[in-house]
């Protein structure tokens, strides 16, 4: 009987919480404390559909697909422009729906949703002393 608990305990599916974000991260990319604000700010910045606040985040060049075409978006302006054929309903929704506990975090960088927007720190010196957190990435959901 005193197995029955346990094996309900296993059953359970594993829940994530921000302090094995910030570990995960530590562990992969770097100081927690750098990506969490970042992370949080960008998340607002979409949910706020703040179009020149979340054109601050995307490092550029960036690839992405409008209409079906595949293009290099090479300024904020140019995002800016680009706005709403970019930051499409599917985006946005996985973006504002993200829980900070609940990201998924790899060598890569930091996934929203299922892949369609990731975050990574960019190096700003040669040795990676001192980085910023940036998209990377912003894609449709199966891509």
């Amino acid at each position: 009987m005193a197995a029955l608990p346990a094996l309900l305990l296993l059953a359970q599916p594993a829940l994530a919480d921000d302090a094995s974000v910030n570990k995960a991260i530590d562990a992969h990319l770097g100081s927690h404390a750098i990506y969490e604000p970042a992370i949080k700010a960008f998340q607002q910045a979409v949910t706020d559909g703040n179009k020149a606040d979340v054109a601050a985040f995307i490092r550029y060049p960036i690839p992405v697909e409008i209409g079906g075409r595949k293009r290099e978006i090479r300024s904020p302006e140019a995002f800016e422009r680009a706005y709403d054929a970019i930051m499409t309903p599917d985006v946005v929704d996985a973006v504002k729906a993200q829980k900070y506990g609940e990201l998924f975090v790899n060598y890569q960088g930091i996934m929203f949703g299922n892949g369609q927007v990731w975050l990574d720190g960019v190096c700003l010196d040669r040795k990676c002393r001192h980085f910023v957190v940036q998209v990377i990435t912003i894609q449709h959901a199966g891509h």
